[in-house]
């Protein structure tokens, strides 16, 4: 599943951590389980969690001596199927590069 439309239009590394956390939405992921997720190195995933906690679309919990990160409930699709778990079209993300 993927974070929700409107909080796509970030860095790519940001979007990759929403995207593994939202599909992770109820047990969270600690930072080694985000690092082999999104596969980026861990000075980029500390700076994109950095960003997302300031923004409050991550929230942190340390739980019997682990931290995890759980996403936003706002950037979490419904399950009623109103947001798409798809990636939008090849034509679809062009247009929207282009500002069609």
């Amino acid at each position: 599943m993927q974070a929700k439309r409107e909080y796509r239009d970030r860095d790519d590394t940001e979007v990759a951590v929403l995207d593994a956390l939202v599909d992770r939405t109820e047990e969270g992921m600690t930072v080694f389980e985000l690092r082999s997720g999104v596969g980026t190195d861990i000075d980029a995933i500390e700076d994109a969690l950095a960003e997302l906690k300031e923004e409050g679309l991550i929230t942190v919990e340390n739980d019997d001596e682990r931290m995890r990160i759980y996403p936003d409930e706002r950037v979490v699709p419904d399950r009623n199927g109103t947001e798409s778990d798809s990636s939008p079209s090849l034509f679809r993300r062009i247009r929207e590069k282009l500002g069609l």
